[in-house]
């Protein structure tokens, strides 16, 4: 049986987090003249803004998902929704890092647009890789 309903969100979230807050840390690190406290003050934030993006933006594209007459993940279906979180995500965190680490927008936007190539494909494959272990969930599952 399929991993399904909040449980499901909550193993998903939170093994993503976990994953992403190194990564994010180092991330920011290694681009900034922040120190590792800064950059990891920031991966927190980061982190945090994303647990709640991705409750909430699973759930908008589990919602639309649910409505298509095709079922499944399909390749396109999954970049689709990899680029969208990453987006909805990178909207809110340019700013943020720009003050947070003290550089320009410019600055910030190269760090988040490098931070979200990252991510896309980091977000691609955690989410493929979670529904091979765990099962597709009941709004792509085939009826």
């Amino acid at each position: 049986m399929a991993l399904q309903g909040i449980k499901r969100k909550i193993v998903y979230v939170g093994t993503y987090e976990a994953i992403a807050f190194v990564c994010g840390t180092l991330g920011f690190f290694s681009v900034s003249d922040s120190g590792v406290e800064r950059a990891g003050a920031l991966a927190i934030f980061a982190s945090l803004f994303a647990v709640s993006w991705n409750f909430t933006y699973n759930a908008l594209f589990e919602r639309w998902e649910a409505g298509r007459q095709t079922r499944g993940r399909s390749f396109g279906r999954r970049v689709l929704h990899a680029l969208g979180f990453e987006i909805g995500f990178l909207v809110v965190l340019l700013p943020v890092a720009a003050w947070w680490l003290e550089i320009s927008y410019l600055r910030s936007f190269m760090v988040n647009l490098g931070l979200n190539i990252f991510f896309f494909g980091y977000t691609f494959a955690f989410t493929w890789g979670f529904d091979r272990v765990f099962g597709l969930p009941a709004s792509a599952a085939a009826p």
